[in-house]
C-alpha cells in the first residue's frame, strides 16, 4: 500500500489507510516524499512527549516551514518563554467572556439558514461563525472578515497529491503576513498613544510595567496561527459532528433528549473525526521503531486520526459512541508542551453550537450526496454541506 497523504483517495476516506499502515506498517517510509509515519496510538501519543527527539523548528507540515515564530513550530526553552508570554493575553476568562458573544451570532446564522431555501451548513454557519468569533476577539474590523477567510481558505487548498502550497496559497500567506504586520503596528500605536481596546491583539502587544513584551514578529505568529487554526478547527469539527450523529441516530438521540450530553459529543467527535489528521515532526536524532530504522533530519508524521481510531487502545474505535469510557484520552487536540492553546475556544464554541442547532433545528437533515470535501494535507473536513432545518 502506498499513503500519500495529499490524494483526494485519502481525503475522501482515511480511516483504511491508517488500519492497514496500524496493522501492517506502523513505521512507514514514503521515499517519493521522503517522509515517515508512524500511526499507533502509543506510538503517536510518545512521540508528542519527546519533543528532543520529534522537535517542531522546522516545521509541523511536509510543506516549506513558516519562518514566523509561532508556538507550532517552537522547541523548548524558547516555546515554554512564548507560550508563557502568549498565555498571559489568551486567558481561560477572556475565552469564557465570549459566550454571550458566540450565543449571539449562532442565533442570527441560524435564524437565517433555517428561513433559506438550499441552505448550505458550511458557507451559511460553519464558516463564518468561528471567522467572527476570531475577528471580534482579535479587534479586527467586520469588513474584513471575509478576505480574511478566502486567504485563510486558499492557503489551506492542495492540488491532487501535491504537497507544495499552491500559488493562490502562497499570495494569500503574504497577504495575511501584511494585513497583521499592519494590523499589530497599528495596535502598537494605540497602546502607545495610551488607548486600551479591550481585543486580544491590543493585549498581546501591551507591556507589563517592568516586565517582558512580545515582539511584533511573535505578535504577528500567534495572529496568523490563530486566525488559520483557530478558523478550520471548529468550521470543520461542525459539520463533522453533525454528520456523524445523522449516520448514528442513537447518538443524536441522545444529544436531542438532553443538552447536558453535548460536551460528550464534542469529545467523540474530536476522537472519532477530528478536523487535525496529522501533524509533522523532525527528527533531531536517529531513531528505530517497529524493526525500521528513521534516520536523523526526516520529517515524521504523527496520524492523530489514526491514533484516535486504534483498535489497541479503544473498543469499537470506528463507532461514534457518547457513553464511550474515558479511560483513554484522545489526541485530537493533540497532547504534550504543544496541546492546542485555542482547546478551550473550540469546545465552547462547539457546546454553542450544538445547543443552538438541536433548538432551532433539531431535525435537520443532511444531504450526503451533494456534500463535497476539503483537499488539505491535514485537515479533514467538508467544503460544502447542504442541509434542511427538518421537522
Amino acid at each position: 500500500m502506498k499513503f500519500n497523504p495529499y490524494s483526494y483517495e485519502f481525503h475522501d476516506d482515511p480511516f483504511p489507510f491508517y488500519r492497514e499502515l496500524r496493522d501492517h506498517a506502523p513505521c512507514y517510509h514514503n521515499p517519493d516524499l521522503n517522509f515517515w509515519a508512524i500511526s499507533r496510538y502509543d506510538d503517536v501519543l510518545a512521540a508528542l512527549h519527546d519533543p528532543d527527539t520529534y522537535c517542531s523548528r522546522y516545521g509541523i507540515t511536509l510543506e516549506q516551514d513558516n519562518a514566523l515564530p509561532m508556538l507550532l513550530t517552537t522547541d523548548p526553552p524558547a516555546h515554554t518563554d512564548l507560550r508563557r508570554l502568549v498565555s498571559r493575553a489568551f486567558t481561560p476568562r477572556r475565552v469564557a467572556d465570549l459566550e454571550p458573544e458566540i450565543r449571539r451570532l449562532a442565533t442570527e446564522f441560524l435564524d437565517g439558514l433555517v428561513a433559506k431555501d438550499g441552505a448550505d451548513l458550511i458557507v451559511d454557519y460553519a464558516a463564518r461563525l468561528p471567522m467572527d468569533v476570531i475577528a471580534r476577539m482579535l479587534g479586527v474590523p467586520a469588513d474584513d472578515e471575509e478576505q480574511l477567510r478566502n486567504w485563510t481558505n486558499a492557503l489551506l487548498d492542495r492540488e491532487e497529491g501535491v504537497p507544495d502550497v499552491t500559488p493562490a496559497g502562497v499570495e494569500a500567506a503574504t497577504n495575511l503576513y501584511r494585513y497583521f504586520c499592519d494590523f499589530v503596528a497599528e495596535r502598537r500605536a494605540v497602546v502607545a498613544a495610551g488607548a486600551a481596546p479591550d481585543d486580544l491583539t491590543t493585549a498581546l502587544c501591551a507591556v507589563p510595567p517592568g516586565g517582558e513584551g512580545l515582539r511584533d514578529d511573535q505578535v504577528v505568529g500567534f495572529l496568523f496561527l490563530l486566525i488559520i487554526a483557530g478558523n478550520e478547527t471548529t468550521t470543520k469539527l461542525l459539520a463533522n459532528c453533525l454528520l456523524a450523529l445523522q449516520r448514528f441516530p442513537s447518538e443524536r438521540a441522545k444529544v436531542a433528549a438532553d443538552p447536558a450530553r453535548i460536551p460528550d459529543a464534542v469529545e467523540e467527535i474530536l476522537r472519532y473525526e477530528g478536523s487535525t489528521q496529522f501533524m509533522a515532526r523532525t527528527l533531531t536524532r536517529p531513531t528505530e521503531l517497529h524493526g525500521e530504522l528513521m534516520p536523523e533530519g526526516v520529517k515524521v508524521l504523527l496520524l492523530l486520526g489514526s491514533a484516535n481510531r486504534d483498535e489497541r487502545v479503544w473498543d469499537r474505535p470506528d463507532v461514534f459512541d457518547l457513553d464511550r469510557p474515558k479511560t483513554v484520552q484522545h489526541v485530537g487536540f493533540g497532547h504534550g508542551i504543544h496541546v492546542c492553546l485555542g482547546a478551550a475556544l473550540a469546545r465552547l464554541e462547539m457546546r454553542v453550537s450544538l445547543e443552538e442547532i438541536f433548538r432551532a433545528m433539531p431535525g435537520y437533515e443532511i444531504d450526503e450526496s451533494r456534500c463535497t470535501r476539503v483537499h488539505s494535507g491535514n485537515v479533514r473536513g467538508w467544503a460544502s454541506m447542504p442541509i434542511r432545518a427538518g421537522e
